[in-house]
Order: structure tokens, then C-alpha cells, then sequence
């Protein structure tokens, strides 16, 4: 068994606290950097939340 599923073991039924988790991680790096990359950071969230089963991602932002 993989560690990202272990993780995704553990994370099951905790969808949302992870996913606003994630959000709250990027939005850390957001303000250290500066919005430099946030571009880079939006995509890092979304690939990590589709990694942990498919997350609801935000519906409210158009595609990139």
C-alpha cells in the first residue's frame, strides 16, 4: 500500500476539512509570495485535490 493511499484512507469522510485544508495551504503561499505564483499554486491545489479522490474544487472559478 501506497502512502497516497494511506492518505487517502485516512482522509476519508474528512473531504471538506482536507479540501479547505489545501485551499488554506495555498492561500499561505499566495500571500508569502506575493500572488507571484499564484498561477502555479492553483494548479497545485487542484492536482492534489484530484490525487485525494476528486474533491470538490471550487465551482465558482472558471477553468484554466
Amino acid at each position: 500500500m501506497s502512502m497516497l493511499d494511506k492518505l487517502k484512507g485516512l482522509l476519508k469522510g474528512h473531504e471538506d476539512a482536507a479540501s479547505k485544508g489545501i485551499d488554506k495551504g495555498g492561500d499561505y503561499v499566495d500571500e508569502r509570495t506575493q500572488d507571484k505564483y499564484r498561477g502555479q499554486v492553483d494548479t497545485a491545489q487542484d492536482k492534489l485535490k484530484d490525487q485525494l479522490g476528486g474533491m470538490d474544487r471550487d465551482r465558482d472559478q472558471p477553468p484554466q
